[in-house]
């Protein structure tokens, strides 16, 4: 049988710059193919050769053996951004999809067409919502529906669900599974997340990045159908998969970076924060290092029209000095606002938080915060944004003595040569380094990160991982770190602290991680307990999917 869909010698360039060279691929009709790839790899200029939206430079998209000249209605298109029309409703917008492609039915098979996959997708009782009352999922979910009741002859999807949370990316995974099995679609799914190509698609082929990127070795997935995420962490041949796409996504990673040395020696100079008045060193000479933070049954209470809600109750933990402590749970557990109490950016209800001794109450320069979103000054260099903290955190340095401090902690996230570029010159992930750089520098005595690759790719996530534990092997700061990636729960933390559902959310559990440092995450595939406390962090995300109360007995 000849494939649905072939690109032959296909390559593109923008100016001067070339994005794809010489891409070839032969998709079967009825296949599910997963394309993974670094941000900037030309995944998404990769689908738009396929849809017609571009032409190539040179070679040739064939559909059913006939060059594609245009977009059409024989394939289908869900982009990462939802592109609904915010004045309709659901019904609306697949509507409009059903109309333009079933001109001249009658209205009867028009509305059964749009109610049918309405409600594949879940969307039955928001028929009549308008998409700014609608969450993420919701939205993405719409734009599945309206690109499915075109009925095309291929579904491309451009990385649909890297914008939502862990837990609504997984529902909408298990729906795009259900789908395909019922509607048995040819679909090429563009993604950065290894789990989901594996668990989705029948191949996975990796793009290597460019310029001219081309595509590397396709990687067959044998594992039966439907595909249990539980089931799968005790499969071996998803394990030996798993190792063998994500191997050669790190070798290819690698490739592109240089390991630079540091070159700039950091100063022996004390800042600010370690260096107060005596009665402040007397008393922390007193204070125990295993309790070096102190959550104390702290809750956080908000004002809403129908009475107070209590999104935090009773979060109760203690610290030692240098320990890694990872936060996890579903969106609306708490994390965030457990993580901005302890920055002193939003007032505790209850309790207290301790640190080295002192209750914190206001927001301080012991205490450095990498948010999710790089909140930097744009029209600044990445020299200029990391200096502004430290020349308040040592304010009896030489310039010279600040210029290497500034110096030692960028060329150690790897950005020595984008030192004197502007902020708003950088990608999410370069602003995401010097973040990263700046929250070091300022030596803080606790590092507070909420969720710091969360807007990122998962391969350049995982390169940013790597940097962040190799400047922490270095500093041994204490710190926490919200998010929703377990894999990135395991290979960060000392322990793992689990969040039940909010309202009300506290501490479901804590999983103490028994994995030697330095870690990486090719060693973490190695490890013999790896697979076990995965399972641990799964089966807890599973017990609260269902609702905001949970297992009851964890609660």
């Amino acid at each position: 049988m000849a494939p649905i869909l072939e690109l032959h010698n296909v390559s593109k360039s923008y100016g001067a710059a070339e994005v794809l060279k010489g891409i070839n691929l032969a998709i079967e009709e009825g296949e599910f193919i997963a394309i993974v790839g670094f941000s900037g790899s030309g995944k998404s200029t990769l689908v738009s050769l396929m849809a017609g939206l571009t032409m190539p430079d040179a070679g040739e998209v064939r559909l059913r053996g006939a060059r594609v000249q245009g977009p059409g209605a024989d394939r289908g298109v869900v982009f990462q951004s939802y592109s609904l029309m915010p004045w309709l409703t659901v019904h609306g917008n697949v509507a409009l999809a059903v109309d333009s492609v079933m001109k001249g039915a009658p209205r009867a098979d028009r509305e059964a067409r749009t109610a049918k996959y309405i409600g594949m997708v879940g969307l039955s009782h928001a028929v009549d919502r308008r998409p700014a009352e609608l969450s993420g999922g919701m939205r993405q979910r719409v734009a599945v529906a309206r690109a499915l009741a075109m009925n095309p002859d291929i579904l491309l999807m451009d990385e649909p669900l890297s914008a939502l949370d862990a837990l609504t990316r997984a529902k909408l995974q298990d729906e795009i599974e259900a789908i395909w099995e019922q509607e048995r679609k040819t679909v090429v799914l563009i993604t950065n997340d290894v789990d989901e190509a594996i668990l989705l698609a029948d191949r996975i082929i990796p793009l290597n990045p460019g310029p001219g990127a081309t595509f590397g070795p396709a990687f067959k997935v044998a594992l039966p159908r439907p595909r249990d995420r539980a089931a799968m962490n005790h499969d071996p041949a998803f394990k030996a998969l798993r190792a063998e796409v994500t191997e050669y996504l790190i070798g290819v990673g690698m490739s592109r970076t240089s390991d630079e040395e540091t070159s700039t020696a950091l100063p022996t100079i004390t800042p600010i924060t370690q260096a107060p008045p005596r009665a402040y060193r007397d008393a922390g000479r007193a204070n125990n290092p295993a309790r070096y933070v102190e959550f104390s049954r702290i809750s956080k209470v908000f004002p809403t029209p129908k009475g107070p809600l209590t999104v935090v109750d009773g979060f109760d933990l203690k610290m030692r000095k240098g320990e890694f402590v990872s936060l996890i749970g579903h969106s609306g557990c708490g994390k965030s606002t457990v993580l901005t109490m302890a920055a002193g950016l939003t007032d505790v209800t209850l309790g207290g938080i301790i640190l080295d001794g002192h209750e914190v109450d206001a927001a301080g320069p012991d205490r450095a915060v990498v948010f999710q979103a790089p909140s930097l000054f744009p029209w600044l260099t990445a020299a200029q944004n990391v200096a502004l903290g430290v020349d308040r955190v040592y304010p009896k340095a030489t310039p010279a003595e600040r210029h290497d401090v500034v110096n030692y902690y960028l060329e150690r996230v790897g950005l020595a040569d984008a030192r004197n570029r502007k902020a708003v010159e950088l990608s999410n992930g370069m602003k995401q380094r010097v973040g990263i750089a700046r929250a070091f520098a300022l030596s803080p005595k606790l590092l507070l990160l909420d969720e710091p690759f969360g807007m990122l790719d998962s391969l350049t996530r995982w390169e940013l991982q790597e940097v962040l534990m190799e400047v922490w092997t270095r500093t041994q700061v204490t710190a926490v770190c919200v998010t929703h990636d377990v894999d990135e729960a395991i290979l960060l933390a000392d322990r793992v602290v689990m969040m039940t559902n909010g309202p009300n959310a506290r501490i479901g559990k804590i999983m103490e991680v028994d994995i030697e440092r330095p870690r990486t995450r090719r060693a973490l595939l190695e490890h013999p307990r790896y697979y076990g406390y995965r399972e641990e962090l799964l089966d807890f995300l599973e017990e609260y999917e269902t609702g905001a109360q949970g297992r009851k007995k964890a609660a």
